[in-house]
């Protein structure tokens, strides 16, 4: 919001119409509701039965726009788009093996089936999302991440988006590619549940004023369980991995709402499958027969543990060469330019390169590239020893396990050179501009590297493990399980991973392994990269708050003060409309602060940007404009009248050599109609006319102008704007954590920092995240805060300089407070920041304080204001020892730019704050 989205006149315009138009379809309802109620007093033959049918119905209309209502047809309908989305998916996939199977007497022909099927439908699926919404590629779980935390995208829950994400999602996934649903299902539920919102708005109760945001929210993060619900089937899976991925702190009052879809979603999904024959009765989507007697030995727990810790790693890795090859992508310019200009060329390209390596005459015979993800997912989960002692001849292959033998090589090289193919396909493939998640192939690369080393184990243990007399075979499988669910657990940064796999496979029997890997696996990648995607937010440098890691012992230390904007602009409450004019002219800010004076700095309330253009056109608008012109032209026809009855009683009165209107000339031509005037006489004359009239015009504007600045003049008015009244204020003195905990629950964009209610800066959430993420650095070396460095000396400093800042501080309390700028008092402070746009003023600083002034103690960086208090800082001031000097440049900062010259720095005010 701050410094971010703006909102020019006309929108504010249109916005207001569609307002009034809401208001008045509402009156209407309201007058409908009153004339039925009036039938009570209505003594007709059938008055009776006409009341009676007028309370059901509005009884009926009410209990329709309840909670339970809304639920159960939002999970009824991502049932149906689930189900339907399966279907098509799994006819696309049987049609590519239709065609690959009918060429098999030509290998070329089965080349180019092969291949060129999903490249077209690849193609096809990112021409049709770029065309119809661009908002539907990708997963969908970051701008979900966002939108829950309160930001506005725009077009992201729209009809549109839901028929571009689906029919995108359908293509994309029927191509075969690895690609998952999880994360676009998320967005789909999501998209659901804001066109059903406007929908039950039509029958009233909670949802018949759009405006109730808080219901949104939180009927989105009831959508996002059943995006996850319906997908997998796993209710309970999906509720708790959508609250971890999308939710820094959650209300306890949604639980029962996200069960609620969720389990119905999941009921209706997989009684669709019974209905269509795809299954006998309600089971699980993955069904698994393993023992339940003796699932695992104790022995067998260290080697869940390195699955774990290996799965922790290879998370990180997967995240990290994701974000690596869009950043390659976007680094190398004229392959960025020339794939903008050709957009459906890169994912054709990345769609014929990983169906060439998985052709299974080709190289995919190695790696069971005949095997969809679903497919393999089943064979992978299978409790089957594949090989004993790793011998190809003794591999026991029933159905579609036979994919996995090869006579050259044995099944421990089909498993590896499956895991590292698609470990980097899947990382290649999700960075196609379609719509697609990314869960199911780390799912499906989870589950080989457990059945890897789930084979391991049985061929070095063939007899099984010897427990009290009894041999107990290794079931690989239950590797399979621990693996896939560790691994997604270390891409996405969440535990509930186990849940959707007990869900998914229908037992519980490892549960232990299957958290103990899970864990393990999240210490390890937590610590070494964000989830996937916290990473595409920041690469989509989304208006998102990151988290604050386990290393910032610093957060306790960082005050508000080391990280606050201290030039902030804002507007006096006894301003006039040019201070307003050249405030809304200097920046871009959706919400300005409203203080008292500039001497006092009490901070009053804030103002949208949308209301100051509002006063600002009510007094300097078309009408106004209008009006002051109808009122002069009465007033110089009133004049001329007045002067041409004058001259009417004046006997002899000479013809003026120059007339003063056109009017009066035009008249004078009347007077003599009979003479014939010259060429000479014609040309000198329309000369005349034109010269007048062009001087009149700019006589016009003159005037208008004039007007102009005596209106700019005039006080500001703000009886008429909506003012908040209550900001939300941070005192200076407020730590980093509890900042940032204060903008998680709130969901705050900007917050003002006050000081004994005097404004002195602000904070918004680029500051927040700079601070967080430790990006205010300097060749890669960490800048501390520089208030917190001196709070952190504390008494290890001597004496003698804990007296001399002493004395700084004193001296520096003494000096009076800031004054207005003029174009001497400093060397960079242009003439139009005068008045009171302080834009390059710094604000006061509260003269209580004990600490120092940043730039006293450290060399400037971003977050190290040149202006602090009553100081003015505008002579030159030292760089950083890290910036480079001799060369004239500009590095930007936090509070404005710096210009790098010889040996100096000067301090230029930016136009505004952003978000970034």
């Amino acid at each position: 919001m701050y410094g971010r989205y703006t909102q020019e006149l006309g929108v504010y315009a249109k916005e207001e119409a569609a307002r009034l138009r809401e208001s008045g379809q509402r009156r209407s309802v309201s007058d409908r509701n009153r004339a039925l109620d009036l039938l009570e007093y209505d003594k007709g033959r059938c008055a009776k039965c006409r009341i009676c049918t007028v309370r059901c119905q509005k009884f009926l209309i009410s209990r329709v726009g309840e909670d339970w209502i809304f639920l159960i047809l939002l999970g009824l309908l991502m049932a149906l788009v689930s189900w339907v989305v399966d279907f098509c998916i799994a006819i696309c996939l049987q049609a590519q093996k239709w065609m690959y199977g009918g060429l098999d007497s030509n290998v070329f022909l089965q080349y180019l089936a092969w291949v060129t099927y999903p490249v077209v439908l690849i193609t096809f699926s990112a021409g049709f999302t770029q065309i119809l919404a661009p908002q539907a590629v990708g997963s969908g779980i970051p701008e979900m991440k966002t939108i829950l935390r309160g930001v506005v995208l725009k077009e992201y829950l729209t009809f549109k988006t839901f028929v571009a994400k689906v029919i995108g999602l359908t293509c994309a996934l029927g191509s075969g590619m690895p690609l998952g649903k999880e994360g676009p299902f998320v967005h789909i539920a999501s998209l659901c549940a804001a066109l059903l919102s406007k929908f039950m708005s039509l029958f009233g109760g909670i949802y018949e004023v759009n405006t109730n945001e808080s219901r949104n929210i939180e009927m989105l993060a009831a959508a996002c369980a059943v995006g996850v619900g319906c997908c997998f089937a796993a209710p309970i899976g999906g509720v708790l991995f959508s609250i971890e991925v999308t939710s820094t702190f959650f209300a306890v009052r949604n639980y029962w709402r996200g069960f609620f879809a969720a389990t119905f979603s999941a009921f209706i999904f997989r009684v669709l499958a019974v209905w269509n024959r795809d299954e006998e009765t309600i089971t699980a989507l993955f069904k698994t027969r393993f023992r339940l007697d003796f699932p695992f030995d104790l022995q067998e727990l260290p080697a869940f543990a390195v699955i774990g810790i290996a799965s922790g790693f290879g998370g990180a890795l997967f995240v990290y060469l994701n974000r690596l090859i869009v950043q390659f992508i976007r680094k190398q310019k004229a392959i960025n330019k020339f794939l903008m200009k050709k957009r459906l060329l890169y994912p054709a390209l990345v769609t014929l390169l990983v169906s060439t390596l998985t052709f299974p005459p080709g190289f995919g015979q190695f790696m069971a590239g005949k095997l969809t993800q679903k497919e393999s997912l089943v064979t992978l989960l299978d409790n089957r020893t594949w090989a004993k002692q790793g011998i190809a001849e003794e591999f026991d292959y029933i159905g579609h396990s036979q994919a996995w033998k090869h006579p050259q090589v044995n099944v421990f090289v089909t498993l590896v050179l499956f895991i590292v193919m698609k470990f980097w396909m899947s990382a290649l493939a999700t960075t196609i501009p379609v719509p697609c998640g990314a869960f199911m192939p780390v799912f499906v690369i989870g589950a080989a590297f457990g059945r890897l080393v789930g084979e391991s184990m049985a061929a070095w243990f063939p007899d099984g493990i010897h427990t009290d007399g009894t041999i107990y075979p290794i079931v690989p499988g239950g590797y399979a399980v621990v693996g896939a669910a560790a691994l997604s657990g270390a891409v996405t940064h969440t535990v509930s991973t186990a849940v959707i796999v007990f869900e998914l496979t229908g037992q519980i029997s490892h549960i232990l392994p299957v958290m103990i890997a899970v864990i393990l696996a999240n210490a390890v990648a937590q610590s070494l990269q964000p989830s996937l995607y916290d990473s595409i937010i920041r690469i989509k440098k989304l208006p998102y708050l990151p988290e604050l890691g386990w290393g910032h012992h610093e957060k306790y230390n960082i005050r508000v003060e080391d990280i606050m904007v201290r030039d902030v602009r804002y507007i006096t409450l006894n301003c006039c409309y040019r201070d307003l004019h050249n405030v809304l002219l200097t920046g871009h800010l959706k919400t300005l602060a409203l203080v008292e004076s500039a001497e006092s700095m009490i901070l009053l309330g804030s103002i949208e940007r949308a209301q100051l253009q509002s006063l600002l056109s009510q007094q300097l608008g078309r009408p106004r404009r209008l009006e002051y012109i109808r009122e002069r032209a009465a007033a110089e026809k009133k004049r001329l009248s007045i002067s041409t009855e004058e001259s009417s009683f004046s006997p002899t009165r000479p013809v003026p050599q120059k007339p003063l209107k056109p009017a009066l000339k035009r008249s004078s031509v009347v007077e003599r109609p009979t003479e014939i005037p010259s060429s000479k006489t014609l040309t000198h004359t329309h000369t005349h006319t034109h010269t007048h009239t062009h001087t009149d015009m700019q006589e016009t504007f003159q005037t208008i102008a004039e007007w102009e600045e005596k209106q700019l003049d005039e006080q500001v008015n703000f009886n008429n704007c909506k003012i908040d009244p209550a900001p939300f204020q941070l005192v200076e003195r407020t730590s980093l954590h509890k900042t940032h905990t204060i903008f998680s629950l709130l969901g705050l964009d900007h917050a003002y920092v006050t000081s004994i209610g005097r404004l002195i800066g602000v904070v918004s959430l680029k500051e927040l995240r700079k601070a967080i993420e430790g990006s205010v650095t300097v060749k890669g070396v960490k800048v501390r805060p520089p208030l917190a460095s001196f709070r952190d000396s504390g008494t290890s400093s001597s004496e003698n300089e804990a007296t001399e800042l002493h004395k700084l501080w004193d001296r520096h309390k003494s000096m009076s407070l800031p004054r207005e700028h003029t174009p001497s008092d400093s060397l960079v402070t242009p003439a139009s920041s005068q008045l009171l746009i302080y834009s390059s003023l710094p604000l006061h600083h509260h003269s209580a304080s004990r600490t120092p002034p940043p730039f006293l103690l450290e060399p400037c960086t971003d977050q190290a204001r040149h202006s602090t208090g009553g100081w003015n800082t505008t002579q030159p001031v030292p760089c950083s020892p890290f910036s480079p000097v001799g060369n004239p440049q500009q590095s930007e900062c936090g509070l404005g730019r710096r210009e790098i010259k010889k040996d100096a720095c000067w301090w230029k005010p930016t136009e505004e704050l952003g978000l970034g």
